[in-house]
């Protein structure tokens, strides 16, 4: 690994108020001074970090969801701007009178870097009363350091992420609410979305209850490999860091054995024979009526 490439980054696994933006933000300044003096240069919030995620209603969630000035955004990246770093945090994002689940991309430079609106949208909590973005997967240049943005449901699709690692993605961050019932998630795929791709993959998860969920934190940071960097093994809030090489992931061709063993899962690919993944006629209709056993 050569040190002048590398990025530490930060996973704040944290607790989060519900509809409490105002002491989620000031939440949200300490783990980012407390992560920056400890080298972080990018440092991951949970989904709805400033806003929390579990509302009751669409009124509910109007009251209180950020638009993308709000001083609680700006407040947040004055503290980017002030320790030189980048954050990505999650809010529940009011467009005149639409909701999203946004993850906005802060930095030293005033203003904001970018936005990513959530694509896929489960039947729970915030996302039962949002509108899902519609707009193309995009990576953002950090410097050196090529990002790519997803909020927690995304992750569960292969294809977001492959996506994001066709269009140059060094790393891709994943903010969510992993509630109990998730557990597969955690323990299968973020690993298969790092390897998959050959990409690093930080996931940021909250822990706490809210309106009647109990998160699960396990937040964790993987490899090219699929191995993990950084994790944590259970509920409680953590400060998770790991030092990344963007050079590691963009070395696709992976020689095991010269001449006998090389393989590359990007241009090893075949395109022309994964047309049934665009084929919406092959999509059963919603919605799904199994419900797992007890």
């Amino acid at each position: 690994m050569t040190t002048e490439n590398c990025w530490t980054i930060a996973c704040v696994q944290m607790d989060v108020e519900l509809g409490q933006p105002t002491r989620n933000t000031a939440a949200i300044i300490a783990q980012l001074e407390r992560a920056a003096t400890q080298g972080a240069r990018l440092i991951v919030f949970p989904e709805c970090a400033i806003t929390g995620y579990s509302f009751g209603s669409r009124k509910e969630a109007l009251e209180v969801a950020t638009p993308l000035d709000s001083p609680h955004i700006q407040a947040i990246q004055q503290a980017c701007a002030r320790l030189n770093v980048f954050a990505v945090v999650g809010t529940a994002e009011k467009d005149g009178e639409t909701l999203f689940n946004t993850a906005v991309l802060l930095g030293p430079t005033p203003g904001l870097v970018d936005r990513y609106r959530k694509t896929h949208l489960p039947w729970m909590g915030l996302d039962r009363f949002t509108r899902a973005g519609n707009e193309p997967y995009r990576v953002i240049d950090l410097g050196g350091l090529r990002l790519g943005i997803l909020i927690c449901y995304d992750g569960s699709f292969p294809e977001p992420c492959r996506a994001l690692t066709l269009l140059g993605a060094d790393l891709v961050v994943l903010p969510t609410n992993w509630p109990e019932g998730a557990m597969g998630v955690v323990k299968h795929l973020v690993a298969a979305r790092a390897l998959e791709n050959h990409i690093f993959h930080a996931v940021c998860n909250r822990v706490g209850e809210e309106g009647g969920f109990h998160f699960l934190g396990r937040s964790r940071i993987a490899n090219p490999g699929g191995d993990y960097l950084a994790a944590s093994e259970d509920d409680q809030p953590a400060l998770l860091f790991a030092s990344l090489d963007p050079i590691q992931a963009r070395a696709k061709h992976l020689v095991r054995v010269p001449g006998q063993h090389e393989i590359s899962r990007l241009a090893d690919r075949r395109p022309d024979l994964y047309g049934p993944l665009t084929n919406t006629e092959l999509v059963p209709p919603k919605p799904n009526t199994w419900v797992p056993p007890a």
